[in-house]
């Protein structure tokens, strides 16, 4: 599939004629009359290239570089002008536009140009996605059983083409598993496109998975790539994908057994070169009984099927995720982070997670606000987790997470009340100082 280039100018001669000359050259052309509808192209099509004019009708071409260059700052800009000054061309060479053609347009300069940008989105891409592999932008924090079982797997079955299906509650970090599978597979120099079956209208659904041709439906003014198409050569990640319609469901089962699909409104067949990751929080078997999901579908995606555990269930992972959370906040924000006390550490031990990595990543964000260098004691935690009962009915529960966050408790307020001498704990528990060890390790307390 050749690059996406978008034409934002007012000439429609211009348009054509450039148009023409980069589909002959198997480049993908979209275009707009104006500023508007090109910031609206941009954001709807995701182009790999954009030729802007410098004088529009509604905008300056500077001020709509400014704005491009705030929101989509990867985004190659080629700015056109038969009437450029050089203090234009100085400011946008400031604000980041990649070269600046005169017009009347020269075909060779033309075609030239647009493979630089082509080349230089390419390689910025390559180097985005080394330094997240260096700076561990895939990386599974924590060092607990269940999930070194989840690293040994992604590190099997990466390297192949085979679907994977990943499984587990809201939260768990479903998404980071697929791109760690992508990271980690010879497709790693290609795309990974995602799509959330759950966040798109049912009946755009279509559209947004193959695409459309102009004209297909009321609003499609300008023919568009699916996300199919834009992960060829890549991964296509299908998350919450127990939401997908039944007529979507049966378009998915072909495309994944033919590798073939048609745009909506579209007669030609086309071909992409994918592998599929697709991830849901439900039970796709309860879904398939009930009549909900295809199960023929269902078996296609659950080649190999990757269940990730909640956080409860491997909560001495806790400090080094916070560690990484806040470090991750203080590269961003450049603010000092908190110093959490052991005592707070076991207060996030404590607390049962229902959001489970999310929440505890939004839990350290809030810390980091309120307590920027600064200690952090357990009742600065307590005092803004939420109470379990506003985030889940206590009556869904299973009895031995309800008992074991009992005992949890109990085990926190005796240390607190022996100021964190076990010995002490023990006694005011009743019970001796070994097994009291031992039911802090099981609980993942950690003195």
């Amino acid at each position: 599939m050749g690059a996406a280039v978008l034409i934002v100018d007012d000439e429609a001669n211009i348009r054509r004629m450039l148009a023409a000359l980069l589909e002959s050259e198997g480049y993908q052309v979209a275009s707009a009359p104006d500023g508007a509808l090109g910031l609206e192209a941009i954001r709807r099509d995701q182009p790999d290239v954009l030729l802007l004019d410098l004088m529009l009708p509604d905008a300056n071409g500077i001020d709509l570089l400014e704005i491009i260059a705030r929101d989509n700052p990867g985004l190659p800009v080629v700015m056109m002008s038969g009437r450029a000054t050089l203090s234009d061309a100085v400011r946008a060479t400031k604000l980041g536009a990649f070269h600046f053609i005169e017009k009347p347009l020269s075909p060779e300069a033309v075609l030239m140009t647009v493979k630089g940008a082509i080349d230089l989105r390419s390689a910025r891409d390559r180097a985005r996605a080394l330094a997240a592999e260096l700076t561990g932008g895939h990386e599974l924090i924590g060092a607990s059983a269940a999930l070194e079982a989840i690293r040994q797997l992604i590190e099997r079955i990466a390297p192949t083409d085979a679907r994977v299906l990943v499984t587990g509650e809201s939260g768990t970090g479903k998404e980071l598993v697929a791109a760690a599978l992508h990271a980690r597979s010879p497709r790693a120099h290609g795309p990974f496109i995602r799509i959330n079956s759950a966040a798109i209208p049912r009946e755009l659904v279509e559209s947004e998975m193959f695409g459309h041709e102009r004209g297909a439906f009321s609003g499609a003014h300008q023919a568009r790539r699916g996300r199919f198409e834009l992960a060829d050569g890549g991964t296509l990640f299908l998350d919450e994908i127990a939401d997908l319609s039944a007529e979507a469901q049966a378009k998915l089962l072909r495309a994944i057994e033919s590798g073939e699909f048609q745009r909506v409104g579209g007669e030609r067949t086309r071909r992409a070169d994918v592998r599929i990751i697709a991830a849901t929080n439900r039970d796709l078997k309860t879904e398939v009984a009930s009549g909900r999901f295809r199960d023929d579908l269902f078996y296609r995606l659950n080649v190999v099927p990757l269940e990730l555990p909640p956080l409860r269930t491997r909560r001495e992972d806790i400090p080094a995720l916070v560690h990484h959370f806040m470090a991750r906040l203080q590269a961003q924000t450049g603010r000092p982070t908190p110093r959490l006390r052991d005592e707070a550490l076991d207060a996030l031990r404590a607390y049962n997670w229902p959001g489970n990595v999310r929440e505890l990543a939004n839990i350290c964000e809030r810390l980091s606000i309120l307590y920027p260098g600064l200690p952090v004691e357990a009742r600065d935690v307590t005092r803004i987790l939420p109470h379990p009962s506003a985030d889940q009915d206590e009556s869904q529960r299973a009895l031995h997470e309800r008992l074991d966050e009992y005992e949890r408790q109990l085990i926190f307020d005796a240390l607190a009340a022996a100021d964190g001498n076990v010995a002490e704990a023990a006694r005011r528990l009743d019970t001796d100082r070994p097994n009291l060890y031992r039911r802090m390790r099981r609980l993942g307390i950690d003195r």
